[in-house]
C-alpha cells in the first residue's frame, strides 16, 4: 500500500470516529441537560462520555498519522468528511430519515470547504513555528476563546465556532511536533511545552464543542468543520510562510468557498433547530403544565327583605336517599297488588 492510499485510509477511518464522537457527545448532551445535571464533574463519571473522549481521542491519533503519510492538501479536505457521516449517522439514532435540508446543507458546506481548503493548500510542510511564535498563538487564541465562550447566552454556534478554533490551534501545533521530530527546529524540551499546548487546546475543544452539541449536531459540527481549517490556514498564511493559491482567481474561489459555505451553515441550522423542536413535542420532553381546578362560582343569596324569611342555603351535593324499609314477613306484597297493607 502505497502512503498516499495509507494517508487517504486514515483520515476515512479518523472522519468516522470523529462523526461516531459528536452523535454521542449530542445524546449526552441532550440527556443531561434533560435530567438537569450536565456539570463537568458528572461527565467524569458517565461511561458515554469516556467513550466519546476515546473516540475523539482515537480521531486525533489517526488524523496525526495520516499527516505522517499524506500532505495537508490531501488530509485536510477529507476530514470534513465528518459531516457527511454525522448527518445519517445522528438520524439513524434518532430514528427519523435525514431531511432533505440536512443534505442540501451537508452538501453546500463540503463544497465551500472543499474550495477553501483547495486554495490554501501547498506542499509537504517543511517549516515550523518557533517556541515564541507558538506561544503568541496560544495566547492570542485563548483571548479570542475566552470572548466566545464568555457565561450567559444559550450554548450554540460561539461555542462551536470556538471549538473549532481550538481544534485548528491544535492542529497547526500539532504539525510543528511532526515536522520537528528530528529536526533542528525545536529542542526536546522546547517540543515539550508545545506538547502541552496541544493538549490544553485538545481538551478545551472537546469540551467546547460538548457544550455546542446542547443546540443540535448539524449546524455547531458544520461551523465547528468550517473554523478548523480556518484557523489552521491563519496560522500558516501568517507564520509559516504559506500562501493562497491561484493569485486574483484564487482569492475569488476563497470568497465563493466561504460564501458557500455560510449557506450551508444557514441551512443546517434551520433544519437542525426544526428537528430539535419535533423531537421535543413528539419525546414528550416539554413540561406542559397541568391545567389549574377552577373554583365553582359563588351562589350570592340576596339578603331578605324585611318582613321575610332567610332562604335556606342550598346544598352542594344532593343527600343520598334512606334506603327503604323492610316489609313485615307475613304481608307480602303480591297478596294486595302491592299497594300497602290488606284492609281487615
Amino acid at each position: 500500500m502505497t502512503a498516499t492510499l495509507l494517508a487517504v485510509a486514515l483520515s476515512l477511518v479518523s472522519a468516522v470516529a470523529y462523526a461516531t464522537a459528536a452523535v454521542a457527545q449530542e445524546r449526552l448532551a441532550a440527556r443531561t441537560a434533560a435530567q438537569g445535571h450536565g456539570g463537568g464533574l458528572r461527565l467524569l463519571a458517565n461511561s458515554a462520555w469516556w467513550a466519546a473522549v476515546g473516540l475523539n481521542a482515537g480521531g486525533a491519533l489517526l488524523h496525526v498519522a495520516a499527516l505522517r503519510f499524506g500532505t495537508l492538501t490531501l488530509v485536510q479536505p477529507l476530514g470534513a468528511l465528518t459531516l457527511v457521516a454525522a448527518v445519517p449517522l445522528g438520524a439513524h439514532r434518532a430514528g427519523r430519515r435525514v431531511a432533505r435540508r440536512e443534505w442540501q446543507g451537508t452538501v453546500l458546506t463540503l463544497v465551500g470547504l472543499a474550495a477553501l481548503l483547495l486554495t490554501a493548500s501547498g506542499p509537504a510542510p517543511d517549516d515550523a513555528l518557533s517556541l515564541p511564535e507558538a506561544l503568541l498563538v496560544a495566547g492570542a487564541t485563548s483571548t479570542l476563546l475566552a470572548l466566545l465562550a464568555r457565561p450567559g447566552g444559550r450554548p450554540g454556534l460561539r461555542h462551536a465556532t470556538a471549538s473549532g478554533l481550538a481544534s485548528g490551534i491544535a492542529s497547526a501545533l500539532t504539525q510543528t511536533l511532526t515536522v520537528s521530530a528530528g529536526g533542528p527546529h525545536l529542542p526536546l524540551w522546547q517540543a515539550g511545552i508545545v506538547a502541552l499546548l496541544v493538549a490544553s487546546f485538545a481538551a478545551g475543544g472537546l469540551l467546547l464543542a460538548q457544550t455546542a452539541y446542547r443546540g443540535g449536531l448539524g449546524a455547531p459540527l458544520a461551523v465547528l468543520t468550517l473554523a478548523n481549517p480556518v484557523a489552521a490556514a491563519v496560522v500558516g498564511l501568517s507564520l509559516l510562510g504559506e500562501h493562497l493559491r491561484g493569485g486574483a482567481p484564487g482569492l475569488g474561489l476563497t470568497l465563493g468557498g466561504a460564501l458557500v459555505a455560510a449557506c450551508g451553515v444557514v441551512l443546517l441550522s434551520r433544519a437542525s433547530a426544526r428537528q430539535q423542536g419535533a423531537s421535543t413535542v413528539v419525546g414528550g420532553s416539554a413540561s406542559v403544565p397541568p391545567p389549574r381546578e377552577t373554583a365553582p362560582p359563588r351562589q350570592v343569596i340576596p339578603s331578605p327583605l324585611p318582613g321575610e324569611l332567610a332562604p335556606l342555603p342550598l346544598a352542594r351535593e344532593t343527600a343520598a336517599l334512606p334506603p327503604p324499609l323492610p316489609r313485615p314477613a307475613d304481608e307480602p306484597a303480591h297478596a294486595h297488588g302491592g299497594r300497602g297493607p290488606r284492609a281487615a
